[in-house]
């Protein structure tokens, strides 16, 4: 399926509702970054520091949630041909209450400081509420339900509870009551924040974006029919099996943990074996980083099946440190990094398209986004993100790391405003009445 015959220009968002979150999104990197670089070697000491809670959700809620919301709306047309209603009210509406929120939530984890964890509750819980009855109807009115768009019904649902989760937890710090399944709630809501809300949106969405972006052939039909249902099954039991007793607790969490880790496994395997057989050789940017994320999450996977049948090896990487660098900034932020570089140029030409056709020619994708910029970040973020998870071995290593990655999100930031620099200068030769960028 070709991305331009399947969207139509008045089944578009307008430009500025995926751009506002896309924009946004390395911004919440490069602070994650500086506060790496303030708080250095302690990061390691424990992850329930406020440091490093504070830093996960910058890099949480902040780059991957901006750049994920972003990327669903601007996506529903063209997978569930549901385009979101009201497209420019949801995305500004949910934009201002979630930026605002993720800063003023990492300042309580800070500063430990009340209100402004109760400001962010209020603001957050409405944000992604909003998000998600909005894409949750969208996605209800969708004719086809092809895999792509059940994956993405399993990651709102993942969200829904994920936030759900969250909030509960906030809530300890807001009004200072001790919530005594701290530690459960937390592993249920990064299970479900990570695995489900991330995994399960990467996964549902790679069976379109692989074969239309990266050129190769289709996933095959048993694994997209049975993968993201699977894994969202696995998910509830493991949620199940936090409330049982101890000993068949740890019996069926071990299970599930394993049956989840062998999903991933065999999802990242054929995503690579898929790029191998691509039609186009030569390799680009987004393959790179694909490439560099689906080994990242496989080293993931390992190290935590690891930890898992032998304790003493989880108690090397510093309290899961390693192993939340490595999903987070190697697997997630490198694979939505890369599509960021297929979907960017592509909209800013399809929507100068809509503008300028019979006006004057409009630029290529190769001059929207030129390859030297692209492969410039990249090669930093190939070198953060081993530093990052090296940092726990050798805790100074986390300056450099530090360094080189909040250079990379500089140079994405960069990137993506000289792309969209491009679109207003050529905008501007539109008709007058001609605009899609509200």
């Amino acid at each position: 399926m070709k991305l331009e015959a399947s969207l139509s220009f008045s089944q578009a968002p307008p430009i500025l509702v995926p751009f506002r979150f896309f924009l946004s999104a390395p911004l919440f990197g490069l602070l994650a970054a500086l506060l790496a670089l303030w708080y250095g070697p302690s990061l390691m000491e424990s992850r329930w520091q406020p440091a490093v809670l504070a830093l996960t959700h910058m890099m949480t809620l902040g780059f991957l949630g901006m750049a994920m919301v972003g990327a669903m709306m601007q996506m529903l047309p063209v997978v569930a041909g549901s385009p979101v209603a009201h497209p420019v009210g949801v995305a500004r509406t949910v934009h201002v209450l979630l930026v605002p929120g993720v800063l003023l939530l990492a300042g309580g984890f800070l500063f430990g400081v009340n209100w402004p964890m109760r400001i962010a509750m209020v603001l957050l819980g409405s944000g992604f509420t909003v998000f998600a009855v909005a894409v949750g109807l969208s996605l209800k009115r969708a004719s086809a339900a092809n895999p792509t768009v059940v994956g993405m019904r399993y990651a709102v649902g993942a969200l829904v509870v994920t936030v759900s989760l969250g909030l509960t937890l906030a809530s300890n710090y807001g009004w200072d009551w001790w919530l005594i399944e701290r530690v459960r709630l937390t592993n249920l809501h990064l299970t479900w924040g990570l695995l489900g809300w991330v995994g399960l949106l990467v996964a549902g969405v790679s069976y379109q974006v692989v074969p239309m972006f990266q050129l190769t052939p289709s996933y095959p039909k048993l694994l997209t029919r049975w993968l993201t249902t699977a894994l969202f099954v696995l998910l509830l039991l493991l949620s199940v099996a936090y409330w049982l007793p101890v000993r068949a607790q740890d019996k069926v969490m071990l299970a599930a943990g394993l049956a989840v880790a062998s999903i991933f496994t065999v999802f990242a395997i054929v995503t690579l074996r898929l790029q191998l057989r691509r039609r186009r050789k030569q390799s680009d940017v987004t393959l790179l980083f694909w490439r560099f994320g689906m080994s990242c999450l496989l080293l993931a996977l390992v190290l935590g099946v690891a930890g898992q049948v032998m304790p003493v090896l989880d108690g090397m990487q510093g309290d899961n440190i390693a192993l939340a660098f490595l999903f987070i900034a190697g697997f997630a932020v490198s694979v939505v990094n890369g599509m960021l570089y297929k979907i960017v140029p592509f909209l800013i030409w399809f929507h100068l398209q809509s503008l300028l056709m019979g006006v004057v020619r409009v630029p290529n994708m190769k001059l929207i986004m030129p390859e030297v910029g692209m492969r410039r970040q990249m090669w930093l973020h190939f070198a953060a993100v081993p530093a990052l998870a090296l940092s726990v071995i050798w805790p100074p290593l986390i300056y450099p790391a530090a360094l080189l990655f909040g250079a990379s999100m500089v140079l994405l930031e960069v990137n993506l405003l000289n792309a969209f620099r491009i679109y207003q200068q050529n905008a501007k030769l539109a008709p007058k009445g001609d605009s899609s960028s509200t």
